[in-house]
C-alpha cells in the first residue's frame, strides 16, 4: 500500500509569501496530478503560535537566518510565517485539496521547531503520522511539496527510520538552497531512499 505526502503547500511558502521558495507555485499543477495517482494522499501544515522561538523577530539580538541554540538544538531563525488560522498558512488556492483524507500540522510548540511531518526538531513528540500511516497499512511513501531541503527532506529521513520505503520526486519540490538541497539528497541515498520524477509517473 502506498500514500502520497504533500509537505507544506502554504500561501507563506510561495512567491510573495513571507517565507518564499523560489519557484514554488510551480509545482502545483505537477502536485495536483499526482494525487490522481494514489488512493490516499496525506499533507502536512506549518502551524505556528505568533511567540514561536523560531521567529527571529522573537529574539531582540538576531536578524532573519541567523542561527542560535535553543534547548540545544540548532536553530535557523526564520521571518514570521505560517501563523495559525492565517491566509499565510492556508494551502495555495490553485492546489486541489479534496483528496486529502488528514492534515498532520506541526510546530506548534512555540518552544521548538518541527521541520519534520513526524517529529519535532529533537525528536522528543511525534506528530502521530506514523501510526497513521501503519495503521493504514502503508508500507510505501511518496513526497513533494516545500522546502525541499527542509521540511520535504527532514520528513523524508524519518519516514525511512520508521521502516517505510520511500521516494521523493525532485520535480514536485523546490529548495530554498539547491547546494543544500544536494547534500540532503546525498543523505536520502545514503538511507536507502529513492529519487524519481513525477512527470514520469503522470
Amino acid at each position: 500500500m502506498k500514500a502520497l505526502i504533500i509537505i507544506d503547500m502554504q500561501n507563506d511558502f510561495m512567491p510573495g509569501g513571507a517565507l518564499a521558495v523560489p519557484g514554488g507555485d510551480q509545482i502545483i499543477p505537477l502536485v495536483n496530478k499526482l494525487q490522481e495517482k494514489f488512493d490516499l494522499v496525506i499533507a502536512t501544515q506549518d502551524w505556528h503560535p505568533e511567540n514561536h522561538s523560531s521567529f527571529a523577530d522573537n529574539h531582540h539580538d538576531k536578524e532573519d537566518f541567523d542561527t542560535t541554540i535553543i534547548d540545544g538544538v540548532e536553530q535557523t531563525l526564520w521571518p514570521v510565517h505560517c501563523i495559525q488560522t492565517t491566509d499565510g498558512a492556508d494551502f495555495h488556492p490553485h492546489m486541489n485539496a479534496a483528496k486529502i483524507e488528514a492534515i498532520f500540522r506541526k510546530g506548534t510548540d512555540p518552544k521548538i521547531d518541527s521541520y519534520s511531518g513526524f517529529y519535532d526538531n529533537a525528536h522528543k513528540k511525534s506528530t502521530g503520522l506514523a501510526g497513521f500511516l501503519k495503521g493504514k497499512g502503508i508500507t510505501s511513501l511518496y513526497f513533494c511539496g516545500l522546502a525541499a531541503e527542509f521540511c520535504v527532506s527532514y520528513s523524508v529521513l524519518d519516514a525511512l527510520n520508521e521502516g517505510f520505503k520511500v521516494t521523493l520526486y525532485e520535480d514536485a519540490t523546490r529548495a530554498l538552497d539547491s547546494d543544500a538541497f544536494d547534500l540532503m539528497k546525498d543523505k536520502i541515498y545514503e538511507k536507502g531512499g529513492r529519487i524519481k520524477l513525477a512527470e514520469e509517473l503522470v
